[in-house]
């Protein structure tokens, strides 16, 4: 059913609460904000300091909402299901989604029971957001016009989507009714799917002092997500905190970085964390229950009502939703109703996010791993005492494993049921290996340290359901046998410009054309091109003409494989070199030499002058043209094993390919007795086009020059670009 409703009264009655809560009150929020002190760098990164830990969160998620409020609020948006109020009917059913495992009362009530220290820094998040709202009246939020501090616990971890990105939304469509207009993909869509291509990969390095110069750990940091998706920044108090690094915009812990002594990287794991049931159900007038075991079980029912934009007014949508004791039903199958699981515990989760920012050593960053909530990341680690580890994913359910947990398995045989979750001492984590280095590229764990790596067969199936990647093939090319990492070492070798799967695939190419028939066609028009490809030494560059050559002809390749690949349970790289007929690959490396000719202008056209990067607005999802500023980028999509990744193709109107993901913050660290580190951040840190940081570390970020991080208060003299109290 639709309610319509004017679009003002929501708002208002959204803007109502209680003005005395400390999150609220002015005087409150006035007085918080005189024990925080925002010290802006000449690259505009907030270095926050706070008395208590809580003043210091008040100031980070200011500082950020300064930066791009639209991405603050958009984030939660998602995060609570409220997309659709925002982007109309189209994000309805992600809002469903969404709302499945984020009830507003239960987050309200975890809110309520948490601990006072936790309670604390949600009360000053949502202080130091409303605070900036109450200062710049000429923000209008699209949706939230208050933000309560339950709210904090709907977005308690930092990765990119998440295990919900796992349930499709054309199933949950399907299932629980058709919609007026079809679900359509957001426009932040693409920004959230962790699943899909380029947003899933990322690179953490870490090197044991045996293998460095200065004997100290090194870490490198290397997240590949969708730009702009984290700010950079430094949040420190008087209570301990100190942490560096990315932060996920809108939340008040430091995602991906490091403090004084210790560093952690999240790269997304392969781990199976989400599996599906298949419910037997009957149905007796209007009692709906399901078989487990001998008993029969009533579903579960709840209303949820999803609101939506309609015009200038405000719409509804009401849903019946069921729920077994595996999940919530999310599709049907052959006649079974689907229940899903994914790991859901607000408060431990959002407790391990902080908690590990203040960990100084191994002992204590383990102690936050057992909270067990950090279901869709591996992680990899360092610190000031020379430890180095990997850390599986880490919410990885007990299965009984005579059962296909790859597909829904049968929700009435009780033997189906999680049987808790894995241990960090039952999972494939490695603490300081013997080869002395540490890579994961959202590979499998089984080539983590080289020969001192975990044995797969030591563990069952569904703790790893990624193969070995390219990435990975490179990583322990750079890393094996190097005794004497520097920053700036480590640094070349994760842009080391390499592509092994061109060395794969191009030699089979250059096969195909020298068996051709000596009358083929194809012998003359493409002679030059095999030419350069054979002499190529598989590296990007700008300048690179073979480079172009290569990426055009395996995205063609790519395309024209994944349906075998699918098909056969093959990798598209197999299918590639091993099943696609000589001919076709000849054929089309000279559509791709027309593709190139119509486009640029001739086949020989350099790397550079195609792939680009693009910043001309603060929008969420980008807008590209040629004719507007851009600069060359050298590095390729991970796709082929580029450990520097840019995810790049042409939009609706270019010829040039811009790119959107990819490396996004990256650093490197090296601990000892103070830590020095070195970033850069793709664009820059503000989302605003007409500040001067919107786009002032493009340069650096296409080159690979990281800048030194300012992470003491020595290193911030002389650049220093303002300090000042949030509200000034």
């Amino acid at each position: 059913m639709k309610k319509i409703f004017l679009l003002v009264a929501l708002l208002t009655a959204c803007s109502s609460g209680d003005d005395t809560a400390p999150y609220a009150d002015p005087k409150l929020l006035e007085q918080q904000a005189q024990n925080v002190t925002i010290t802006r760098d000449d690259w505009g990164i907030p270095h926050v300091h706070g008395k208590t830990d809580a003043d210091a969160v008040f100031g980070l998620v200011y500082a950020q909402a300064e930066d791009d409020f639209n991405r603050v609020e958009t984030n939660f948006l998602y995060s609570l299901g409220r997309l659709a109020e925002a982007e109309g009917e189209g994000a309805v059913y992600r809002d469903l989604r969404q709302r499945l495992f984020t009830n507003p009362d239960s987050l309200k009530a975890m809110y309520a029971s948490s601990e006072p220290w936790l309670k604390a820094l949600m009360d000053a998040w949502a202080g130091g957001l409303n605070f900036y709202l109450a200062k710049h009246p000429e923000v209008t939020p699209r949706v939230i016009t208050r933000f309560e501090p339950w709210m904090a616990l709907s977005f308690s971890e930092g990765s990119i989507g998440g295990d919900i990105e796992d349930i499709s939304l054309r199933d949950l469509e399907a299932f629980y009714g058709a919609a007026a207009a079809p679900t359509q993909v957001s426009a932040v869509a693409d920004v959230y799917d962790r699943r899909g291509g380029e947003l899933a990969g990322s690179n953490g390095f870490a090197i044991a002092p045996s293998n460095s110069a200065s004997k100290r750990a090194l870490l490198w940091i290397n997240p590949h997500t969708s730009f702009f998706f984290r700010e950079e920044a430094q949040a420190s108090s008087d209570e301990g905190l100190n942490a560096y690094g990315a932060i996920t915009w809108g939340q008040f812990f430091i995602y991906q970085g490091f403090n004084a002594t210790a560093g952690w990287m999240h790269t997304s794991s392969g781990a199976d964390v989400v599996d599906e049931w298949a419910e037997e159900i009957l149905k007796s007038g209007d009692t709906v229950s399901y078989l487990h075991g001998t008993e029969q079980r009533p579903l579960q029912t709840e209303k949820i009502t999803v609101s939506y934009k309609s015009g200038t007014a405000v719409a509804t949508k009401d849903f019946t939703v069921y729920r077994s004791h595996h999940g919530p039903i999310v599709r049907e199958k052959d006649g079974k109703w689907i229940a899903v699981a994914i790991m859901n515990e607000p408060v431990k989760a959002l407790t391990q996010s902080y908690t590990r920012t203040k960990a100084k050593n191994l002992a204590e960053f383990r102690t936050t791993m057992e909270l067990y909530t950090n279901s869709s990341n591996n992680t990899v680690y360092a610190d000031a005492e020379g430890n180095i580890a990997y850390f599986h994913a880490n919410h990885v359910p007990k299965r009984d494993t005579t059962f296909n947990w790859n597909e829904p398995v049968n929700g009435s045989d009780p033997r189906t049921d999680w049987q808790g979750v894995h241990t960090l001492d039952e999972s494939p984590n490695v603490i300081n290996p013997a080869s002395g280095w540490i890579q994961n590229t959202n590979n499998w764990p089984f080539s983590a340290a080289g020969a001192n790596s975990p044995k797969q067969r030591d563990y069952p199936g569904y703790m790893e359901t990624y193969p070995e990647n390219p990435r990975g093939i490179h990583a322990i090319r750079v890393l094996k046998d190097v005794k004497d990492f520097t920053p700036a070492s480590l640094t070349a070798a994760a842009f080391d410009s390499y592509m092994p799967a061109f060395a794969d695939l191009i030699p089979t190419l250059v096969r195909a054309y020298e068996y051709a028939p000596a009358g083929s066609p194809l012998k003359a028009k493409l002679a030059e091109p095999i030419a350069a490809l054979k002499a190529w030494d598989y590296r990007w560059s700008a300048t690179s003409i073979p480079t172009s050559l290569a990426v055009f002809w395996g995205e063609e390749m790519w395309r024209q494989s994944r349906a075998d690949a699918d098909s056969e349970n093959m990798t598209a790289y197999d299918v590639i070199a091993r099943k696609i007929p000589p001919a076709q690959k000849l054929e089309a490396l000279a559509m791709v030499m027309d593709t190139l000719a119509s486009q640029f202008g001739t086949w020989q056209t350099p790397w550079g002058d195609i792939n680009r990067f693009q910043r001309l607005t603060g929008d969420i999802v980008q807008p590209f043209d040629d004719a507007g500023a851009s600069i060359p980028v050298p590095f390729a999509s991970s796709r082929w094993g580029s450990l520097a990744a840019f995810q790049s193709r042409a939009y609706k109107g270019t010829k040039k390919w811009y790119g959107t993901s990819g490396n996004s913050f990256v650093a490197v660290v090296e601990f000892g007795d103070s830590v020095r580190a070195h970033a850069v951040t793709a664009g820059g840190v503000n989302g605003d086009p007409t500040n001067k940081h919107f786009k002032d570390q493009a340069e650096r970020y296409a080159s690979g020059e990281l800048r030194e991080v300012y992470f003491y208060p020595s290193q911030l003299k002389g650049h220093t670009e303002r300090e000042y109290k949030p509200g000034q």
